[in-house]
């Protein structure tokens, strides 16, 4: 796993468990890899040995409990098997099913359901199957990537069709879209969406590769009601897209590009519980456990999320 994706995901994990650590009667279990630092605020942490059969011992963890948040990665189809895993055991799952993950955790599976719900988006191409020609500058990034992890930056058409030669089963091609780099999350239920920030995202380009350094919580509000509109018919286009979604896109004057959804825990998720100025665990129980759900008024500070430093400042 590269370095800053670990990163992201260990803090979403701790975050998600200082969370939960402050609801009542609420008991955590949680894995964590022998390598690294055991997290705190859980009730039971299983350390994992490099010798672990791990699904098995993720099996035996999802059996013991009420209710599963899942922190993992679309890649490889870890977050949907791990999804399917917990549907087999008929446990709550709090957040999407594994059909939602199938779609939003594919960026072609994503982008035939933008292309037939009008959710604006870039064009898009399987690497396999590239126009006979390409003007101007090109990304190119795996199918069921996370992060910038794989990602490429190229202007020049040769250089791209070298650069995906091994790569043409599992890359997608999209033009390059200058403009601001956003986010936006929200929560999902039942075709609806709750949206709980405008994000900016810190995403820097050097040569030819991205790079994510953090961002600003609702350093976007402005667009508040233009991420709502994107929201609400991303819920209705993916059925079973449920629990916490985060949604990448690029704005540019007055258009949106919509670049995927990610059907799980995103990095802004660190910082939610200073943006909205409540507990966001508790919102998040509350909107798989009250079928009269309604979201109350939540704040919109901005917050800025540092990768590098890991660090929160108001």
């Amino acid at each position: 796993m590269p370095p800053s994706l670990l990163a992201e995901g260990e803090l979403m994990r701790d975050a998600a468990l200082r969370d939960f650590s402050q609801i009542a009667e609420i008991e955590t279990v949680v894995t964590c890899d022998a390598r690294l630092d055991s997290p705190t605020n859980a009730h039971l942490v299983h350390v994992v040995g490099v010798e672990q059969d791990i699904w098995a011992l993720w099996e035996q963890c999802i059996a013991s409990v009420d209710a599963v948040l899942l922190i993992a990665p679309e890649t490889n189809e870890s977050l949907e098997r791990l999804t399917m895993l917990a549907e087999k055991l008929s446990k709550l799952v709090l957040g999407s099913s594994s059909s939602a993950v199938k779609l939003a955790g594919n960026k072609w599976l994503s982008y035939e359901v933008f292309i037939a719900h009008d959710i604006p988006t870039l064009n898009t191409y399987l690497a396999s199957a590239l126009p006979t020609t390409l003007d101007g500058a090109h990304v190119a990034k795996p199918l069921d990537g996370s992060g910038c992890d794989d990602m490429a930056y190229i202007e020049d058409e040769s250089a791209l069709r070298i650069w995906l030669k091994d790569r043409l089963a599992t890359h997608i091609v999209q033009p390059y879209q200058v403009g601001e780099t956003a986010s936006f999350s929200m929560f999902c239920q039942h075709g609806q969406a709750y949206l709980l920030s405008c994000n900016r995202q810190d995403i820097r380009l050097k040569g030819q590769h991205f790079s994510y350094h953090g961002g600003e919580m609702n350093g976007l509000s402005q667009y508040a009601q233009n991420f709502n509109v994107l929201a609400q018919k991303i819920a209705h286009a993916i059925p079973g897209l449920a629990g916490y979604v985060g949604v990448d896109l690029i704005v540019h004057e007055d258009s949106f590009f919509v670049l995927e959804v990610n059907p799980r825990l995103t990095t802004s998720y660190v910082a939610l519980h200073q943006a909205c100025g409540c507990n966001p665990a508790q919102l998040l129980l509350e909107l798989f456990y009250n079928e009269a759900f309604t979201m109350p008024a939540i704040a919109h500070h901005k917050v800025e999320i540092s990768i590098n430093a890991a660090v929160l400042t108001d």
